[in-house]
């Protein structure tokens, strides 16, 4: 007979939302910590912008900046069973909309599965360690956690018990930094774009930035409209279209297939063919780094099972369960280049059912054996220690249809695959475009079709 387990959900934003949802309808009872005042997570928006740390998380919680729109259409970014369609009372109702419109759909999900109750706001998890002080020699898992009193203040840890901890607490909060020599002689200005909000700042400015990935492209593209030059530093050859300014869609904006080998004093920025740049800015679109400062210190159990080496979590059983403490610790939303909400789902169920003994795992050595494989192929393939979480690499959809599988839902719908091949195409095409031109409606399933025309879906939220 399936067993209850009391699971501590750190994070509620996509995942843990996910999490949530998933361990009740399997019959557990999850509480969420957020240290948010509502869900959402990344997808809530926060102008400030952190002057004192522009380099760093500072006090930011999210990483949006305000012109972001969905890389990927609304469709098939959305859960199994919750649509993400535009309806007659949407605000934004295009296919690729702005922040604000997923973050209706996040909490239009928490209210339509009565998650919100489950959250308790405001309270930061502090620590999660190892307990076996139950006397009879079950292993818990303490969470200690801080709620935010009425002033502001942090109040005093707390502590509870728990069965199993679910990790949900997202990868865009800490930002990753390219290594320039001699920056710290620059004279400009450095900032991440976890910092970014707006591109008035850099009005009439030579800027550079650094990374062309979904983040470096949109913010160079907007930035472009106000700065004098912007230049952007890529580690890979763009397209061939891409190489020249009417390509990129602005004159003023010009894409560099080399890095950054040093700064000088000067101002200057030279790239590894020796050629320079006198920039202002340097703004660093080069991703962010896992981190849980809550799992345990040096001395416990915690920080011996799990580490972070270069951006990979490990060892990770598909990218989820460590095996020495399986299935009672798991991770939800950790791989990338990927359709996010669909891969929390499907990991949510798994660890559901492995909770409730519904489904099985198999033994440690076996996962550690499959850990060592993967890592192994890594290597021999000469894939970066970095990219372990990418599931962009080979064959896009092989993880997402193992774990659907593992939970018995069978193979992640053609469509699903169909737009997300679609998309990733017109994105390389044209940068500028792709969300705005581009007439998909052939590769919708007819239901999904029949939503838009339907009040009782088109206006759930």
């Amino acid at each position: 007979m399936p067993s209850c387990s009391r699971v501590a959900v750190i994070g509620a934003g996509a995942a843990g939302l996910a999490a949530a949802r998933e361990l009740r309808r399997e019959g557990h009872a999850p509480v969420v910590f957020e240290r948010a005042a509502a869900v959402g997570g990344t997808w809530r928006y926060d102008a400030a912008e952190d002057a004192a740390d522009p380099l760093g998380a500072g006090g930011a919680h999210s990483s949006l900046y305000a012109s972001l729109r969905t890389n990927l259409p609304r469709e098939s970014m959305g859960f199994l069973d919750f649509p993400f369609v535009a309806g007659r009372s949407s605000a934004d109702p295009r296919r690729f909309p702005g922040h604000p419109e997923v973050l209706r759909y996040l909490e239009a999900f928490a209210r339509r599965f009565d998650l919100l109750g489950l959250v308790r706001f405001e309270t930061e998890v502090v620590s999660v360690r190892r307990s076996r002080d139950d006397g009879a020699g079950a292993a818990g898992w303490r969470v200690s956690y801080r709620s935010r009193r009425p002033d502001g203040a942090g109040g005093e840890p707390e502590e509870e018990v728990f069965d199993a901890v679910v990790v949900c607490n997202g990868h865009f909060t800490e930002p990753r930094v390219a290594a320039i020599a001699g920056v710290h002689c620059w004279p400009g200005k450095q900032m991440h774009s976890h910092s970014y909000r707006v591109p008035d700042p850099f009005r009439g400015q030579v800027v550079m930035v650094i990374g062309y990935q979904p983040s470096g492209m949109d913010i160079s593209r907007d930035i472009a409209g106000v700065a004098k030059e912007v230049h952007v530093a890529m580690r890979s050859e763009p397209p061939y279209q891409m190489h020249t300014t009417t390509a990129t869609g602005h004159a003023n904006l010009w894409l560099h297939s080399c890095t950054i080998e040093r700064a000088e004093e000067d101002g200057s920025l030279v790239f590894q063919d020796g050629s320079k740049i006198k920039a202002d800015v340097v703004l660093h679109c080069t991703g962010y780094k896992y981190n849980f400062p809550f799992l345990g210190d040096s001395d416990d159990e915690l920080a011996g099972a799990i580490s972070v080496d270069d951006n990979r979590v490990g060892p990770l059983y598909k990218h989820v369960f460590p095996p020495m403490l399986a299935p009672h610790v798991s991770f939800i939303g950790l791989p990338f280049r990927t359709i996010p909400f669909l891969v929390f789902q499907l990991q949510s169920k798994w660890v559901a059912g492995v909770l409730s003994g519904r489904l099985e795992l198999p033994s440690q050595e076996a996962m550690m054996r499959d850990v060592d494989a993967f890592y192994s192929d890594m290597e021999a393939r000469g894939c970066a220690k970095r990219r372990t979480h990418d599931l962009g690499q080979g064959n896009p959809f092989e993880y997402e249809d193992w774990v659907a599988e593992q939970c018995g839902l069978g193979r992640m719908e053609g469509w699903r695959k169909g737009m997300f091949v679609a998309t990733c195409k017109n994105l390389a095409d044209r940068p500028d475009s792709y969300r705005d031109e581009w007439d998909d409606d052939h590769l919708l399933p007819q239901a999904h079709q029949d939503f838009r025309k339907h009040s009782y879906l088109t206006d759930q939220y």
